[in-house]
């Protein structure tokens, strides 16, 4: 299984230089790196077994009756779910359909997604990574431009006064122009959002409208009595299921029906990979909502921007912080507060004292008429 993951390490990258939130890197990061896991699990067929195994006839091979089932799609019957194990039914879902006379075919739960959950795993990873694509695209490796080696604090004076300089000229001469920069990182985290929510329901339509309640049912059926309760992931995945219109001539040139009990051990692990995605799904949801509650009130409240940085940057003084805010815009402040990440935090404190002290001096020659942000 080691070998299997150790071609993952190549997407495994660490990056010194932030640009991003830590909510945001959950979605490209961690979250990309379990779904490709996860797809390349369920393909490794030494580690899960056969995908499908049927009990079968000598009459037909063994090949041939597996192949047919898994393409064809497998089933298993609604009623016997909730009947005793061992004293109604064989196994939840397996009995005689006909029983009653008539095959009833609206009793039947069909199982189609096994043969796509790889490449819809697979698909999954690439629409949480798209977002952090857009924005490395939009961002243009303006961060690590400013950083100039600038994160560790060990230069020679003039080195280091040159670089400031840089950077400082870099704020006042582009001063009031990130907004909108800033406004495309936040429309990506919105897409992460969007993202995740829209996965769920990809998911819920996946499994046939039963994903969205899925970790629900699982809560509720660790908590239920052992005697009354169904296990929610034996029904959206069963490791036991029937197939059946499998056809073929007798040797009289009679057409003959064939059914078969199959087992799919595949299901051993998709249970647990759906439950866990499940959860993580909804916790991922909740942190980027309130990471989106948090952006907008930093876009319509000064003084939250303020307690932000000073908060986070310890070292600045207050008075340059109030009047950097009060003097730029609100996309000027992200992208000090995203430099602030990554810079020696010495340095990024004299880069804000300088800056504080150029916007007092000169701020009715250089930004009149720009209201406060």
């Amino acid at each position: 299984m080691l070998d299997v993951f150790r071609g993952l390490k190549n997407l495994i990258k660490v990056n010194y230089v932030h640009i991003d939130s830590p909510v945001f890197r959950l979605h490209y990061s961690i979250t990309v790196i379990l779904l490709i896991s996860f797809s390349l699990i369920v393909t490794t067929r030494q580690y899960v077994g056969n995908p499908i195994d049927c009990i079968h006839t000598k009459d037909i091979p063994e090949d041939v009756l597996n192949t047919y089932c898994w393409i064809h799609s497998t089933y298993t019957l609604k009623s016997f779910f909730n009947k005793k194990v061992g004293v109604e039914v064989p196994y939840p879902g397996i009995g005689n359909s006909r029983e009653k006379g008539k095959e009833d075919m609206s009793d039947r739960k069909i199982y189609k997604y096994y043969q796509w959950v790889c490449f819809c795993l697979f698909f999954q990873a690439m629409l949480f990574y798209a977002p952090r694509w857009l924005w490395k695209s939009w961002e243009g490796g303006k961060i690590r431009a400013l950083m100039m080696d600038l994160d560790v604090g060990v230069c020679t004076e003039i080195e280091k006064k040159t670089k400031k300089k840089l950077i400082l000229d870099y704020l006042w001469e582009n001063l009031r122009y990130h907004n909108w920069w800033a406004y495309r990182y936040y429309l990506c985290e919105s897409l992460a959002l969007v993202n995740v929510i829209g996965q769920m329901f990809l998911m819920n339509r996946f499994f046939d409208g039963e994903f969205m309640t899925f970790g629900l049912k699982v809560i509720a059926y660790m908590e239920s009595d052992q005697e009354d309760r169904v296990d929610p992931m034996i029904y959206i995945f069963p490791r036991m299921v029937k197939c059946t219109l499998f056809n073929k001539f007798g040797s009289s040139g009679e057409v003959e029906r064939h059914d078969a009990l199959c087992i799919l051990p595949l299901n051993v692990v998709n249970e647990k990979i759906y439950v866990f995605l499940w959860f993580w799904f909804v916790i991922l949801g909740i942190l980027t909502f309130i990471t989106l509650i948090y952006r907008l009130v930093i876009i319509f409240s000064p003084r939250m921007r303020v307690y932000m940085m000073r908060m986070r940057f310890r070292l600045v003084r207050r008075d340059n912080v109030d009047t950097i805010v009060r003097r730029s815009k609100m996309g000027d402040w992200y992208l000090l507060y995203i430099l602030g990440e990554n810079l020696d935090s010495v340095i990024f404190r004299d880069i804000m004292h300088e800056f504080a002290n150029k916007l007092n001096h000169n701020y009715q020659h250089h930004i009149h008429g720009v209201p406060d942000a």
